[in-house]
């Protein structure tokens, strides 16, 4: 799996960069309608899930892995620019979850971080929301040096979108595979990878990227070398994602990226 991811982030970064997104064939576009909701996706897989709304953003929960599948939400500049809720300090199982779930005594002494699938700092507009990203259910394993380097560095630059562009819909989470390795007394799965596809839906027609990345220290490698096309997330993870937007709309925001557009042609 490693292997294959980075055989296509390396091809599709090339791609990308040789063939951009406005030398490609356009779809005739007018305003595109955004309905509610927009940013929620489709398990394409036979994977366990049950669906948990919270104030903020929905969720995907695998019971067999004690991980999400996906966390989805919407990201506003408004929201960006809120300051009106304290980061939270505990991290405890989520409420809703049915059956098993991490707790703190699976990442006691195991060397990796409980990281976090929303970020606690997109959820400073609401309190709710806050303690809501601190549950177990928005939490995965994740490599020390990678929640506070490479991961964290793409987190910030998701809200600078969110404020460049007013509005950007994001899903996030691990890949899950068959044979993860497991931690802690509850068998929680530690993903190889984590991915991130954005939708920007500020102008007449929606702009995509996505990123896969692996569960591992990247130094100072910058996060723009590993963004992907959507459809190269939907083949690694079986997840259709902005799957409620025209067909015509969804090929052309897949395929590719613009790297002018997200500013990582610099």
């Amino acid at each position: 799996m490693t292997a294959l991811i980075a055989g296509i982030t390396g091809l599709l970064f090339l791609f990308n960069c040789y063939n951009p997104l406005e030398t490609r064939h356009q779809v005739e576009h007018h305003k595109i309608s955004i309905s509610g909701k927009a940013e929620i996706p489709l398990l394409a897989n036979n994977r366990k899930e049950q669906i948990i709304n919270h104030d903020g953003f929905t969720l995907s929960y695998n019971a067999d892995f004690r991980i999400a599948n996906w966390v989805a939400y919407e990201l506003t500049a408004e929201e960006v620019s809120r300051k009106d809720v304290e980061r939270a300090k505990k991290f405890i199982p989520d409420p809703k979850v049915k059956g098993s779930t991490a707790t703190n005594e699976d990442y006691r002494q195991s060397g990796y971080d409980r990281g976090h699938l929303v970020p606690a700092a997109d959820m400073r507009w609401s309190a709710e929301g806050m303690k809501a990203s601190f549950y177990f259910s928005n939490i995965c394993p994740q490599n020390r040096e990678l929640n506070a380097g490479l991961w964290n560095e793409l987190e910030k630059q998701c809200r600078r979108w969110a404020t460049r562009y007013g509005r950007i819909l994001i899903v996030t989470g691990p890949v899950i595979e068959n044979d993860l390795q497991r931690l802690g007394p509850n068998r929680v799965g530690i993903p190889n990878t984590f991915y991130k596809v954005i939708c920007s839906v500020s102008g007449s027609k929606p702009e995509g990227i996505g990123f896969l990345v692996e569960n591992r220290n990247y130094g100072k490698t910058h996060f723009k070398s590993l963004a992907v096309s959507i459809d190269s997330v939907e083949s690694v993870t079986g997840i259709h994602f902005f799957h409620s937007l025209p067909k015509e709309v969804q090929q052309e925001l897949k395929s590719g990226y613009n790297l002018r557009y997200w500013e990582l042609n610099k």
